[in-house]
């Protein structure tokens, strides 16, 4: 291992063991255990060697927003760590057209926002499955929007019932739970409640689905005070973003 490459990983593992820091006192102080909260490293603009390093530190859970960085990454971090018991997560908005390509890579799709991009994602894990490229449904979670805006993504929450029900209803997806992310025009705090009260409204017809997605390296105490079972952190663990590949 090279200089650089050791100073990076000492980098990282020190940011690594503050998140799972922060992540311990949030969940004592929401009178949690810290095993409820997946912490979920988001690699996007970082390159695979830093995912190889978080590997390597014991972080398995991996997360891009751009599927065509995602695939290369995946690609490359499969050559790096052949064995690696890696879990990708698609967290970011997510074209009908990418369907194919991202089923290839990713174990779960947290960005799924309308039925005409569940269907697609349905139709390609279908396809994987009959040519024995994929062995198992896709696990999925509906991304609401919790304060409405289009621009942002996001199933909005009065429809999010809905769009859970035609998820549920695939039996080449399997419902996860809700994802989200919390406006910057809203105080963490509700923005948290507010999913909450939606993601009960879902469990209420689908208990199966109890996963909750939310929190990032600014808001991760609110999210786990308001129920979070995955938090997605980014800078916290890895540093400013890098100038994204064109």
């Amino acid at each position: 291992m090279s200089d650089r490459t050791e100073a990076r990983r000492l980098e990282i593992a020190e940011s690594l063991a503050a998140v799972r820091e922060r992540l311990a006192t949030a969940c004592a102080a929401a009178g949690r255990d810290p095993s409820e909260v997946r912490l979920i490293a988001v690699t996007k603009t970082f390159p695979a060697s830093d995912a190889a390093l978080l590997i390597d530190l014991g972080q398995s859970d991996l997360a891009e927003n751009r599927e065509q960085e995602a695939s290369a990454k995946a690609d490359e971090l499969r050559e790096l760590r052949p064995e690696a018991p890696v879990r990708w997560h698609m967290v970011g908005r997510l074209q009908r057209n990418k369907a194919k390509s991202v089923v290839r890579w990713a174990a779960e799709v947290q960005s799924v926002d309308s039925t005409r991009l569940a269907d697609a994602l349905a139709k390609a894990v279908h396809t994987a499955r009959e040519d024995g490229t994929r062995a198992e449904p896709l696990d999925v979670m509906v991304q609401a929007s919790i304060d409405g805006d289009p621009e942002r993504g996001g199933c909005p929450l009065p429809d999010l019932a809905t769009l859970a029900d035609h998820v549920a209803l695939s039996g080449d997806l399997h419902l996860l739970g809700i994802m989200a992310v919390a406006p910057l025009t809203m105080a963490p705090n509700e923005a948290f409640e507010r999913l909450a009260d939606a993601a009960r409204r879902v469990r209420d017809d689908h208990p199966e689905a109890a996963e909750l997605s939310s929190g990032m390296s600014a808001d991760l105490e609110q999210a786990i005070a308001h129920g979070a079972t995955s938090v997605r952190v980014g800078t916290a663990l890895l540093g400013g973003r890098r100038l994204a590949s064109p």
